[in-house]
């Protein structure tokens, strides 16, 4: 077929086998080979799509309560496929309410993280000396709070509430996000394109911006992958705990709460949150799998 092309055809042909492709290109042909990672990538975003467009589509309010089934297991009339709970709430509606507040709490917590552990790790392994030292012990410090102690203390001091939750998991999630960062920088900080920078007199904050953190977002983006599920069991820790989300809300920490109690006798209000649950953690984690072999240049 090659013999019989045109010559345009042929210096196109020529183009394309002298063009390399970049290391996000290989990236994303390794991820998408990977069928794990892609079968996970399609549930999770059926899940995402359930969580948002769910409550609105549903027909039975997440806190409507049915007094003349409370209690009662899995029907297909009126659509409680999945039962009701002790109080006579549609179980469905619950579960993917609880999704919705589980997913958000992992994906606001983790960016919360993200900001500032990057932020963090890049300007202490860039910096370096005396100020990479006091800035790793506050890390330090920190990591040495418990964590229930520390999420109690604010909500003594602030009160009890959903923002709450996000930022006591952020502001405890970042710290490991700061320590990945920082390894990354200090690697990179002689690096002859940083050199470069420095030589041309820019400041340091365009340094961090435009040449550290850009070449840290491989290790950050799979971390990422692995932290969200990482918040969302801690806030589900949380609920199981009496400290996560109050009623009428609910996430899928609090429904497995509720559902452990009556598992005995009403064995639908644990089985279905703690099967959503499980299909979202896995299919983070099998995300992440496959974005750690995709981006490391090890298996390139």
């Amino acid at each position: 077929m090659t013999l019989l092309a045109t010559p345009a055809e042929k210096a196109e042909l020529m183009q394309a086998a002298t063009k390399g492709r970049s290391l996000w290109d290989d990236a994303r042909a390794r991820l998408v080979r990977n069928k794990a990672a892609m079968a996970s990538l399609f549930i999770l975003s059926f899940l995402v799509l359930v969580a948002i467009f769910g409550p609105l589509l549903w027909p039975h309010p997440y806190d409507k309560i049915f007094t003349e089934h409370a209690g009662d297991g899995p029907m297909l009339q009126g659509g409680h496929i999945f039962g009701f709970d002790v109080q006579g709430r549609d179980l469905v509606a619950r579960t993917i309410y609880g999704l919705r507040i589980s997913l958000a709490v992992g994906i606001v917590a983790t960016l919360v993280s993200l900001i500032i552990g990057v932020a963090w790790g890049a300007t202490a392994g860039y910096l370096g000396g005396r100020v990479d030292q006091f800035m790793m012990r506050i890390v330090d410090v920190l990591y040495a709070l418990p964590f229930i102690f520390f999420v109690i203390l604010m909500m003594v001091v602030f009160g009890r509430n959903i923002i709450l939750i996000f930022v006591a998991i952020g502001a405890v999630e970042w710290l490991t996000m700061a320590r990945i960062v920082r390894g990354q920088t200090i690697s990179l900080r002689r690096k002859e394109f940083v050199e470069a920078a420095e030589a041309i007199g820019a400041p340091t904050a365009r340094i961090v911006g435009r040449h550290i953190v850009p070449n840290v977002l491989g290790p950050v983006v799979v971390y990422v992958t692995l932290t969200i599920p990482a918040v969302i069991l801690a806030e589900s820790f949380l609920s199981f705990l009496g400290l996560g989300v109050q009623e009428p809300l609910t996430s899928l920490g609090n429904l497995i709460q509720n559902g452990a109690k009556e598992m005995e006798i009403m064995w639908w209000m644990l089985v279905f949150p703690a099967v959503t649950m499980m299909v979202t953690l896995f299919c983070f984690n099998f995300i992440g799998d496959g974005l750690r072999d995709a981006i490391d240049p090890k298996d390139r």
